[in-house]
């Protein structure tokens, strides 16, 4: 098989790529791709002569183009004369422009998951024919209830397991601790070989319980692994719609019906809020959901309490940023709170606890409200 050289440069040289004679079309596709060579023209011109055209070849209809450095640090494109070898410089505008390539932000604003909540809310409102304000509500609440609240109550059942399981690991750790001192003296292991053994002997104990009881901890975080993604997913969905950059369907009337959509101080779900209302009430709505999980009867652990401040910290900066976004996002960040909020408080009842079976802890209380309130108001100096 005839060998013919490519040139183009790496590491600061010119240097020869051979390449085949005749090769498949996806191979010649990936070849080149590689060299920024390829476009609509090369692609029909590959497939019709099913890879056996010769892109060195001077009659070939596919571009060959190498790059070169020129000595004020452009890139130049050059073609190789296979027949006089000599390289003649083309004209610089035929250089790729990578500069318009999309960011990050642009290519996740234009995916698929993106595009399939555009077409979920926009579905809904042509089939509700509700006020954009109202659609973007029960689109939450519906997404809410139908996916994370099923979630929710699982995860509670986790935590409830894994609650119930402490006392068993209690007596165990005691157990094993005199083992493990009993059996260190009669080996004459020092203090770091026994605290070794007892950490990994403790560590194969418990996923054994865990394995027992199908409850392993990090079932329990189901819930923030579909929730996260959804919220991101609606939200940049919303910002397409009040920016005006949907990807299907009419965008202009679309835009309309946002900017005409909102309701009471904030008429236009395209515009921020400048009464910052919706971001206060979102900050103070997320510090309330912290505040009653911090305040269970449940001692936290290091880890727990560390993730509780870094959650207050996100609530108070979550204020600001909703006062920049167009107040659709607003909206839908504020429903999600008091959709979640409400289901805090939901499956803080013995009876909807029972009904959806999750297992009785020593700490679950008659009265749980109750029990919140007073605890509120005894955190926040209210009552003494």
């Amino acid at each position: 098989m005839q060998r013919f050289p490519r040139m183009y440069w790496k590491s600061g040289r010119l240097v020869a790529l051979p390449l085949r004679n005749v090769c498949r079309p996806h191979a010649l596709g990936i070849i080149l791709q590689r060299r920024v060579l390829w476009n609509a023209s090369t692609l029909s011109a590959v497939f019709a002569t099913r890879g056996k055209e010769n892109p060195l070849s001077s009659s070939s209809t596919l571009p060959f183009k190498a790059f070169n450095k020129s000595p004020t640090g452009l890139c130049m494109p050059i073609s190789w004369q296979r027949n006089t070898g000599m390289l003649a410089f083309c004209s610089a505008a035929s250089v790729p422009d990578n500069s318009i390539r999309p960011g990050w932000y642009e290519s996740i604003a234009d995916s698929a998951p993106i595009h399939l909540a555009e077409n979920l809310l926009t579905s809904l409102q042509d089939a509700s024919g509700l006020p954009w304000w109202a659609n973007i509500i029960c689109a939450t609440v519906a997404l809410r209830t139908a996916i994370t609240l099923p979630l929710a109550v699982y995860q509670m059942y986790i935590v409830a397991k894994v609650e119930n399981l402490q006392p068993e690991i209690e007596t165990l750790v005691k157990r094993l601790r005199y083992e493990v001192s009993v059996y260190g003296r009669q080996k004459g292991w020092s203090e770091r070989v026994a605290r070794f053994h007892f950490r990994k002997n403790l560590k194969r104990i418990i996923s054994g319980l865990y394995v027992r009881d199908n409850c392993h901890p990090f079932k329990a975080s189901l819930l923030m692994w579909i929730q996260i993604p959804m919220w991101i997913f609606m939200s940049m969905a919303l910002r397409n719609l009040s920016m005006g950059t949907l990807h299907s369907g009419d965008v202009s009337a679309v835009h309309m019906q946002m900017a005409t959509g909102g309701l009471l101080w904030f008429p236009d779900l395209t515009l921020p809020d400048s009464t910052w209302i919706l971001p206060i009430f979102l900050g103070l709505l997320n510090l309330l959901i912290v505040e009653i999980f911090a305040v269970r009867k449940v001692k936290l652990s290091r880890f727990q309490k560390y993730v509780t401040n870094g959650i207050r910290v996100i609530s108070v900066l979550m204020i600001p940023i909703a006062a920049t976004v167009p107040s659709s996002m607003a909206l839908y960040w504020v429903s999600s709170s008091c959709v979640g909020l409400g289901h805090n408080l939901l499956l803080r009842s013995p009876t909807i606890r029972h009904i959806c079976r999750i297992p009785r802890i020593k700490y679950d209380s008659d009265t749980p409200y109750k029990d919140i309130a007073r605890a509120l108001l005894v955190k926040f100096s209210f009552q003494r």
